[in-house]
């Protein structure tokens, strides 16, 4: 990734000239306060409501975004929802994972925390996606109904952004049964450690699901938001902030 003058980043992919995608740090102008500390943008995880609407507001000047962008309520499953005009302010979010959209001007974002955000694009800049996976998400398929939803997934560009990494990510059975239950070749990503316990690739197991699904250029990964600064960590900090991975069409 690239750093923009404000703090935030930009991915490291071969989009399509009308796409648009960035991913914002900690390090951005914003009112939270410790342990939150200044652009947390997640309204859920017990930071001020006032600070976290100021900072998701700041976004659209201190970004140069076309419009503000339409958060989720994520959890953890596998809904798609499809945007065809720009965010309001009066919309309430929507219940889903991933986010899609065909139309110009519509900014489409997921908040993480150590899961995994997943941006796609179509080869001909036509349609955009941001995608939310956890564990739980990507076992449920997630990142297969986003492209089935976009279509011709062998025309699908996808980019993995910042998570936890596989040396900070120590998991139990149950996280890996999910995965190799349903795809013994999905054990490669699991590194045993003490009895019944794991490192866990999150990257290697959305580029395995990818790939499957007929998506050959993946790009980005190889961050560890546990080991990074920059982004908030909740298995580093139990009560923290959330970052956004954001994309949109010209």
């Amino acid at each position: 990734m690239t750093e923009s003058p404000a703090g935030a980043l930009r991915p490291d992919w071969p989009a399509p000239p009308g796409v648009q995608a960035i991913v914002t740090t900690r390090d951005l102008p914003g009112r939270s306060l410790a342990p939150f500390e200044r652009c947390n943008l997640g309204d859920r995880c017990g930071d001020a409501p006032e600070a976290v609407a100021a900072n998701r507001a700041g976004l659209v000047d201190v970004l140069g975004l076309p419009a503000p962008p339409h958060w989720l309520r994520q959890v953890h499953g596998h809904a798609v929802a499809m945007f065809d005009a720009p965010a309001d302010a009066g919309d309430a979010p929507r219940e889903a994972d991933a986010a899609l959209t065909r139309e110009a001007g519509v900014v489409l974002a997921v908040l993480t925390a150590d899961c995994l955000p997943l941006l796609l694009c179509r080869d001909d800049g036509a349609a955009v996606g941001a995608v939310h996976a956890g564990w739980r998400g990507l076992a449920s398929g997630v990142v297969e109904r986003a492209l089935a939803a976009l279509g011709e997934p062998e025309r699908v560009l996808a980019w993995i952004g910042p998570a936890i990494g596989a040396a900070s990510y120590e998991v139990g059975a149950e996280v890996r049964d999910a995965f190799v239950g349903a795809d013994a070749g999905a054990d490669a990503a699991f590194t045993p450690t003490r009895p019944g316990h794991w490192r866990c690739d999150l990257a290697a197991l959305a580029r395995r699901r990818l790939h499957a699904a007929g998506v050959s250029r993946v790009h980005g990964g190889g961050f560890d938001t546990f080991a990074d600064p920059r982004f908030y960590s909740y298995r580093r900090q139990a009560q923290t902030g959330r970052f956004a991975s954001l994309i949109w069409r010209r």
